[in-house]
């Protein structure tokens, strides 16, 4: 079932999918439907998932999961996935890929393999208090406070 991203409790689980490029106004509002509509059909077991998502920044699909109520199974978990593999294919961008790692440069988000990200550390390109987005925070309080942190603050700061 459908529900308010906001009213989710701090301790619904999140998923984060970043895309390699910003999504355009129209993908974007076919991206909500698609969103919506997925997760209002969402279940595990046989059992409703109450389920809320918000899209940051054009190109961060957030997914959250209040699993007070029911927690995802295997199988909807592989819904989730095969659903995010549907969306990659029809808009032509990657979002399932974790070695990649986007940053703030100013107002723009870069995206870059974390290869090309340890290099730009080492050229000092990027710094400690350079803005990155930690996409392995678990639930939604730590998406709150832990998600968009200077690097010092995250797992990036090991190449720093």
């Amino acid at each position: 079932m459908l529900v308010d991203f906001e009213t989710l409790p701090d301790t619904a689980r999140i998923w984060i999918y970043q895309s390699n490029r910003s999504f355009s106004p129209e993908e974007l509002e076919e991206i909500n439907q698609a969103l919506s509509q997925f997760l209002n059909e969402w279940t595990a077991h046989g059992s409703t998932l109450q389920a809320g998502f918000e899209v940051k920044y054009k190109r961060f699909i957030v997914i959250g999961l209040d699993q007070s109520q029911a927690s995802a199974s295997g199988c909807s978990i592989d819904a989730s996935v095969h659903f995010i593999q549907g969306l990659e294919q029809k808009y032509g961008v990657e979002l399932m890929d974790r070695m990649n790692v986007s940053f703030k440069q100013g107002e723009y988000i870069a995206y870059k393999s974390l290869k090309d990200f340890k290099k730009m550390a080492k050229a000092k390109s990027i710094s400690k208090n350079t803005t990155v987005f930690n996409n392995l925070v678990a639930n939604k309080l730590e998406y709150s406070e832990h998600w968009e942190v200077p690097a010092s603050e995250s797992w990036h700061s090991r190449f720093l």
